[in-house]
């Protein structure tokens, strides 16, 4: 597989990347390698490499690679070796003992030479951990506190005792007046495991709770570290789970903290922030002053880095003044909104105040610290994006500097994750029901901070800034859309044409899927959709009168991923290749996959349905957590995280026996099963779940829950027709045939990725009667009344086949597998009719609006929603790649054929 970066520029570190297989093609006793293309560069580029899933046959389908960017070209190409040593999986994930503990005697009698000529090793005891790294290694102590104790390079200690902190406060009475108490926890280890470990990357994963002096504990987390052979820079990827009292658990702070030492004179300390433009740089001790007087080059030298050798007059003057004049202990950076940052500093003492050294708009949040000892450099990824976030460095003028690197920043607002109504609003305002169902109790979230060192006494400008770059924008390698087309990777969609290959009407179609991909982009800036718990989810419905989306309307505000913008996004990343499509896919997943489901509790499993508030929603679905929607950016990059999220939703059927999702419109009493699944999406939804843990394990009892309801729906009277609502038993993972009814409408069986995942499903399990049920589904959706109560002998009566725009993807499937050019020609009627009409054929024009929305010139589109525009771009992705021989040329035959009558399709 060839693959290439999604960026080009300057690359550092280490990256993952994914490459997928021909079935039977590699076995899990297949090696890799990698080599560059087309350049004067001798020899393979070393790989770490793991199974990432399987095919149905047991050969493997993708894998996760691991290599250093600098050694990694602009084309890349990942090889099989040792094909002919093929294995099959037996079923279940090989057994890989990373981390064998090692006789203290043998770790004494390794060299360093030796070390470094069989990369990266791992050693583990009972008591600690030790990573050799090459040029660098980091020592873990089995304390039950600290991520890690000592960094060591050169024989020297650069950090030490790093651990996670939180801050919460709770708001309490003291002699009748409101008053907040601040309660300090920090991290405590109740599990250490070693994930991975190879000669290039090792990852060790750290499972706890958060502890207070007092032993109460709060908001569990998962974080892991990655370190890399001969390259100083730790990585942490930080997953908290709140699991508080909403009422008085308020966040104040949460991070990562670390020591490292400083040494030497005071005016060879300094400290550095990325800043709005170009890079904050002050000294602890700067050399000027009133009296005594020193000279400005002295002053001059200091600034640009130098380490200084004062002649005896020189130092004379320096003592003197460094004896009489101040001495910056403490500097704090915090971006505390969208549009504002500050940094400020203080002198030692707690009796005294910060004072403000500086103001900005948005900064990258790179920083560091550093003296005649050594120096250290920090970023947080997506620092103002997911503010407030902030670094802060402490005892800088004494032996131990104190760096705390905080996603929630405790100089901004306190976190609250109450409701904003005590109960629901649901026919005013669209919510799930007129009860109150919000809790934010098991939701999560993820965030990424790295840290590297140097023996430098200060870091350089353009280092922090590169190493800010870095840690923000990490360097991706991707294959090319046409590559993942003919793999069939991830389903069916399309690849777009050449426009001049293209007809016009196709042309057209394109241009709508990139003028509404740039509309959004440029809408999550301009309405700055940015904040921790916010940040990658979009806006559910737009109000055209106040020239504002619906933030503060129930089931109209955060989207949540209600019909799948997840899959539209990672469709036309996968179709372009483009880096902006990519990045707002990336967002979206880790935001989706974390704050808007449940990672543990009665929910565990389940998301919440749009609404103000992202857990705000009383109705609790699988839809909203599926696995679906993230699989894209899993096997793309090897996401360890997402691996925890997989695993929490493999069995999460069980979650059904604590929330039915019909279980406001079904007497309990009356019930056989326990629970309901519609077909979709709440058994679509499980299918997702069920095919990722399959085909990443190759666990053949998840192939058989599926199989289960299959059965159970083959046997129903209208197959995939019938229903769509079951009653679900699940412990056997039954469906039961209740009749022909709909809770919601017939949409929301096809309109919430069912037809994506049914798809790719049929191809997997090389079921040509589940294919020909799909084709059968997508065939009556689009029947006349007349022509569907002829071929259901009535059995349907109303039901209402509603939107069917959202059914096209599977019309257009079943127009394919039956060969219909009848059914083809009604899915493009209803698919171009959805946006054209005879009076209006700007599709997604944007219009400019003055002075509105807090913006000079305020773009819009008034009548837009997400859930129309993801459907709509979803699936002309999809239908082109069935039928686009059947799409009208040119715009005037697409009016032709919107216009055309249903008496008209029955005569030809």
């Amino acid at each position: 597989m060839k693959l290439h970066p999604l960026r080009q520029g300057k690359a550092s570190g280490y990256t993952t990347f994914g490459c997928m297989w021909k079935q039977g093609a590699c076995g899990i006793g297949t090696e890799y390698e990698c080599k560059n293309v087309g350049q004067n560069v001798k020899g393979k580029v070393p790989l770490q490499s793991r199974i990432t899933a399987y095919w149905p046959d047991g050969t493997v389908k993708w894998t996760a690679h691991t290599a250093d960017t600098a050694l990694l070209g602009d084309e890349i190409e990942v090889l099989p070796v040792k094909k002919d040593e093929l294995h099959m999986c037996d079923g279940k994930s090989a057994d890989i003992n990373y981390g064998e503990p090692v006789e203290e005697s043998l770790k004494e009698s390794m060299d360093m030479s030796h070390r470094k000529s069989m990369g990266m090793l791992c050693l583990e005891s009972e008591e600690e951990i030790i990573l050799q790294a090459g040029s660098y290694t980091i020592t873990i102590v089995k304390d039950g506190r600290h991520l890690f104790s000592a960094v060591e390079q050169d024989g020297k200690s650069y950090l030490c005792n790093g651990e996670g902190v939180l801050l919460l406060e709770e708001p309490a009475i003291i002699q009748g007046n409101p008053a907040r108490m601040e309660k300090g926890y920090v991290s405590s280890i109740e599990k250490i495991t070693i994930e991975e470990t190879g000669d290039l990357k090792t990852i060790i994963r750290y499972d706890g709770i958060h502890k207070s002096v007092t032993g109460e504990t709060k908001f569990p987390f998962v974080i892991r570290m990655e370190a890399g052979y001969n390259k100083p820079e730790i990585k942490f990827t930080h997953t908290f789970l709140y699991d508080g009292d909403e009422n008085k658990d308020f966040l104040k702070g949460i991070g990562v903290r670390f020591y490292t030492p400083v040494e030497g004179a005071l005016y060879h300390r300094h400290v550095k922030f990325m800043g709005d433009h170009g890079v904050f740089h002050e000294a602890l001790a700067p050399l000027t002053a009133w009296k005594p007087r020193l000279p400005k080059t002295l002053y001059e030298r200091q600034m640009q880095g130098e380490k200084l050798c004062l002649t005896a007059d020189e130092k004379k003057l320096v003592d003197r003044m460094l004896q009489d004049g101040p001495v910056w202990s403490e500097y704090v950076l915090c971006q505390d909104s969208v549009s504002h940052f500050g940094i400020q500093k203080k002198l030692r003492g707690k009796e005294l105040c910060y004072i403000d050294s500086l103001h900005g708009v948005r900064t990258v949040g790179g920083g560091g610290f550093g003296s005649e000892y050594g120096s250290v450099t920090v970023a947080i990824r997506d620092f103002w994006e997911k503010y407030p976030s902030g670094l802060s460095f402490q005892g800088l003028d004494g032996e131990m500097a104190e760096c705390t690197m905080w996603f929630w920043a405790p100089q901004a607002p306190v976190m609250d994750f109450r409701h904003y109504a005590s109960r629901g609003y649901n026919q005013v305002c669209y919510e799930g029901y007129d009860y109150k169902g919000a809790t934010p109790d098991g939701i999560a979230c993820t965030n990424e901070c790295s840290i590297t060192f140097s023996g430098e006494m200060i870091p350089s400008d353009e280092g922090v800034k590169s190493f800010a770059a870095l840690v923000n924008e990490p360097v991706h390698y991707v294959g090319t859309p046409e590559f993942y087309h003919d793999m069939r990777a991830f389903g069916y969609w399309s690849l777009p044409l050449p426009s001049d290959r293209a007809t016009e009407t196709e042309n057209w179609l394109e241009l709508q899927l990139e003028q509404i991909f740039a509309f959004y982009k440029d809408e999550i800036e301009q309405r700055n959709w940015y904040g921790m718990f916010n940040y990658g989810d979009v806006m559910h419905t737009y109000d055209s009168v106040r020239h504002q989306w619906k933030y503060d309307v129930g089931g109209y505000a955060w989207d949540n991923t209600e019909l799948v913008p997840t899959l539209w996004l990672w469709f036309y990343f996968l179709r372009t290749g483009r880096k902006d499509v990519y990045k707002v896919a990336e967002k979206l997943s880790r935001h989706a996959s974390e704050v808007d489901v449940y990672h543990m509790g009665n929910y565990k499993g389940l998301g919440s349905r749009h609404n103000v508030r992202h857990w705000g929603c009383p109705c609790k679905e699988a839809r909203i957590a599926m696995a679906g929607h993230h699989r894209v950016l899993y096997y793309l990059t090897g996401d360890r995280r997402l691996e925890d999220i997989f695993e929490e939703l493999k069995d999460n059927e069980m979650s059904f026996l604590n929330k039915d999702p019909l279980g406001d419109f079904f007497d309990r009493k009356d019930m056989i099963y326990p629970s309901h699944a519609r077909s979709g999406p709440d058994w679509s939804s499980l299918c997702s779940n069920w095919m990722t843990h399959w085909e990443r394990v190759g666990d053949e009892r998840y192939r058989e829950k599926i199989m289960t309801g299959i059965r159970d729906i083959r046997n129903t009277p209208l197959r995939l027709v019938s229903g769509p609502d079951f009653e679900f038993d699940p412990a056997t993972c039954h469906l039961r045939y209740i009749g022909e009814r709909t809770t919601g409408g017939c949409h929301l069986q096809i309109c919430m990725g069912a037809p994506q995942i049914w798809t790719e499903l049929g191809d997997l399990l090389g079921d040509e009667e589940w294919k020909r049920m799909l084709a059968e589904l997508g065939q009556v959706y689009f029947m006349t009344k007349e022509e569907r109560d002829g071929a259901t002998g009535g059995l349907i009566e109303d039901r209402q086949f509603t939107f069917p725009m959202m059914a096209t993807g599977i019309g257009a499937y079943g127009a394919v597998y039956l060969k219909s050019k009848v059914l083809a020609e009604r899915v493009w009627k209803e698919l171009l009719g959805a946006i054209l009409s005879e009076h209006n054929k700007d599709g997604f024009v944007s219009a400019e609006v003055l002075r509105q929305g807090n913006q000079k010139v305020l773009k819009e589109i008034p009548w837009i929603s997400t859930n129309f525009v993801s459907q709509f771009c979803l699936n002309v992705i999809m239908v082109l790649d069935f039928i686009r021989d059947s799409l009208p040329e040119t715009m005037e035959e697409a009016m032709g054929l919107i216009g055309k009558g249903d008496e008209q399709f029955h005569r030809a």
